[in-house]
């Protein structure tokens, strides 16, 4: 496992009402939430980055304003293709 380590001033901390370890899990989470809306991470690899569970994650997100599933025209059209 891959461990990344951030400074954060700690004011600013105080400010968003975070502690340390809590503010570790929220940092995660908002970046599995950007990997999966750019695409980067499927819904299952984003909850386990986030290291929560796939339902879980889903419910942040809508929480969060993001959609949990991108409507293109490639996904338009191959379920065309499937009907």
């Amino acid at each position: 496992m891959c461990q990344i380590t951030m400074e954060i001033p700690e004011e600013r901390l105080g400010v968003l009402g975070l502690g340390p370890e809590r503010a570790g899990a929220e940092v995660r989470l908002l970046a599995a939430v950007k990997l999966f809306e750019l695409g980067r991470l499927s819904s299952g690899a984003a909850a386990e980055f986030a290291g929560i569970s796939k339902p879980e994650f889903l419910t942040r997100l809508v929480e969060l304003g993001v959609p949990a599933v991108v409507v293109t025209e490639e996904y338009l059209a191959q379920e065309v293709r499937n009907v």
